[in-house]
């Protein structure tokens, strides 16, 4: 039923207004700044423009990848898979998810792609081999290359989802043995949306298909065709040991005093300082460190199209800027002793809050029972 809303699928699967209220919190959390639906300071008017949007049939396909993009997007949990796949999007083909196989597989593809032509997303993971008029990559005994113009032809939105479909990826490192390139140097006749990441993060492309759905339009895109709202700066101007490089605090090797104490990563060849990414304050699926820095290893720029797989992992490169923001706090605070009457008057303005914030949950969840019942 792809004529339905999200709110009218929704309303059909049993799921109540309140649960999806704070599913769409929830999301608005998550989810990048930026995006025409995400209005953080209005909950329930962005309830109200995704629950009004027609759920986007998408389809995905799968080229020279490892399958981690789509591993990723199996592992969030604000949304879940289900959420995502079920009440979000109408994931019509995916080859990994889905539970045909075969001659049912390519009739799903083509059913999909003639109900909804003109209208579904073009999902696209791994990089596209054109060396040999693509005959190393085959499907139903159609190559790559061919696959995806076809299908490419008809969608509405095209997006490149991790770093080989946006520009080769790791298939295309030196020597580049298959001419593996992305799915731009392939699809020339309309836009292409990047998401590169090793994997990609999966709410930059639930937020842009949902800008999709919601406004019919595709979001800001850099030079690079990389959404503005998750690619517009550098990691280095976020990243938690930033104030170690300011200071000169520097670890020399792994497993040396300055790497114990968390210090900054560059002479071990971070590439943060050139990398345009939103790893340092958009966390894989809720986890705060599920990323190189967070477990003390450096940055290797795999959002960059010249630096990821090319520059090798242990060298330094030149930082776009120097310059210490004035927002970041010192690395060490100085402690003062807190006088008796500022902290009972801090007690009682906290224990009014906590007052206040529970006497209207049991309101909201009063009325959110009146309401269901």
């Amino acid at each position: 039923m792809h004529n339905e809303t999200i709110g009218e699928h929704l309303v059909r699967c049993g799921v109540s207004r309140r649960r999806f209220l704070r599913f769409c919190l929830e999301l608005a959390v998550v989810a990048p700044a930026g995006v025409a639906w995400a209005d953080k300071t209005r909950g329930a008017e962005m309830a109200r423009q995704i629950a009004g949007a027609r759920r986007p049939s998408v389809i995905w396909l799968h080229m020279q990848d490892c399958t981690g993009c789509s591993e990723t997007l199996l592992r969030t949990s604000a949304p879940d898979l289900a959420e995502l796949i079920l009440h979000l999007i109408s994931l019509d083909y995916h080859e990994t998810l889905m539970v045909g196989s075969g001659h049912q597989a390519e009739a799903s593809l083509h059913q999909a792609m003639s109900e909804n032509a003109g209208e579904y997303v073009l999902v696209v993971e791994g990089s596209i081999p054109r060396k040999d008029g693509g005959v190393y990559l085959k499907i139903a005994g159609e190559n790559g290359i061919d696959l995806l113009e076809r299908v490419a032809a008809n969608a509405a939105a095209v997006i490149s989802i991790g770093s080989c479909a946006s520009w080769g990826g790791i298939p295309s490192a030196a020597h580049n043995p298959t001419d593996a390139v992305g799915v731009s140097s392939v699809v020339r006749d309309k836009a292409v949306v990047n998401i590169p990441g090793c994997p990609a993060n999966p709410y930059i492309l639930l937020a842009t298909v949902l800008q999709y759905a919601t406004a019919g339009t595709l979001p800001l895109l850099d030079d690079l065709g990389r959404p503005l709202f998750a690619y517009d700066r550098v990691l280095h101007d976020h990243c938690p040991r930033r104030a170690h490089f300011d200071k000169g605090e520097f670890a020399g090797a792994f497993g040396d005093e300055g790497h114990r104490k968390g210090w900054c990563l560059y002479h071990l060849g971070c590439k943060g300082p050139v990398t345009h990414a939103p790893c340092s304050t958009r966390h894989f699926n809720e986890v705060v460190d599920c990323w190189p820095i967070g477990i003390g290893a450096p940055c290797y720029g795999c959002t960059e199209k010249e630096i990821a797989f090319r520059v090798p992992m242990f060298d330094t490169v030149k930082p776009e800027s120097f310059a210490p923001a004035a927002s970041f706090a010192p690395i060490y605070h100085e402690t003062k002793t807190v006088s008796p009457v500022a902290a009972g008057v801090a007690g009682a303005v906290i224990g009014g809050l906590a007052g206040a914030g529970l006497a209207t949950a049991r309101s909201l969840d009063k009325k959110d029972e009146e309401e269901e019942s």
